[in-house]
């Protein structure tokens, strides 16, 4: 296994036991409910609307934060890491909802998947690039999608300055594994996405309405952050430089058949 593989799985079953050792299964590792953002909620209509007769990949699940809502709103989910301890913490969520008909996990790496070719329906990025080769994991997503299927997905993005600092930081304290901060989400990474995939939604969140997000347990955490998500999409309308300095970036891309056909000439 590669080294850059080694310490992402190291890190994520260091904090997934120190979730289970909390006894806490609310939110990601960070306690933070994500259905309170527009981004998030945006992703929840589109499964509301596409996902209800669909099987579904949960494309490096985690802890299977992402997994209980895909599996409330779709057909069949399956989500695969290489991390044991958090794919445990994904079962226990799931059972805890009664949603074990609904769910599968399997450890598996994302960039060598183990399913057969036009497998899937729908996959789900919920934040999985970063820990990954992203040409590696391209071409195996586009394998197993279904000839029009979609991969969606919000990463975080790496073009803020203030972010990358704070990434840096977190390095440093062991927050965050070297790899992961030196392969966020970028713009370059999205015009890579063009060779397999057509462009059907690509929305920016959270310019500055993520400076709320510290705030949001407090009474008027939720009114405050509305207000800014507000502002954030006027001024990312307004001004489309700022697009890429937002927090979050949220996708819906379709597979392209074309590349199928040229790949199998190769």
């Amino acid at each position: 296994m590669e080294e850059r593989k080694r310490k992402e799985i190291e890190y994520y079953e260091k904090k997934a036991e120190e979730f289970l050792k909390e006894g806490e299964f609310e939110g990601d590792f960070e306690k933070f409910d994500p259905s309170v953002l527009a981004s998030f909620r945006f992703l929840f209509d589109f499964f509301e609307k596409e996902g209800k007769e669909k099987t579904v990949l949960d494309y490096g699940c985690g802890n299977g934060v992402h997994t209980v809502w895909l599996a409330k709103k779709c057909k069949k989910v399956i989500g695969i890491d290489l991390s044991k301890t958090s794919l445990e913490i994904a079962k226990r969520r799931i059972k805890r909802e009664h949603l074990e008909n609904k769910a599968e996990f399997i450890l598996m790496d994302c960039e060598n998947m183990k399913f057969p070719d036009n497998y899937f329906d729908i996959i789900f990025d919920g934040g999985t690039f970063s820990s990954l080769d992203i040409d590696k994991a391209l071409v195996e997503i586009w394998r197993v999608l279904k000839p029009g299927g979609y991969l969606v997905g919000i990463e975080t993005l790496g073009h803020n300055p203030f972010f990358n600092l704070k990434r840096k930081i977190n390095k440093i304290f062991g927050k965050r594994t070297e790899w992961a901060v030196e392969h966020i989400f970028k713009m370059s990474d999205l015009e890579k996405t063009e060779q397999y995939f057509e462009r059907v939604e690509c929305l920016f969140f959270h310019l500055i309405s993520c400076l709320v997000f510290p705030f949001l347990k407090m009474p008027f955490g939720k009114k405050l952050l509305k207000i800014f998500e507000k502002i954030d999409s006027f001024l990312v309308k307004k001004f489309p430089f700022l697009k890429k300095y937002s927090f979050k970036i949220v996708f819906v891309f379709k597979k392209k058949i074309r590349v199928e056909k040229r790949l199998k000439k190769e």
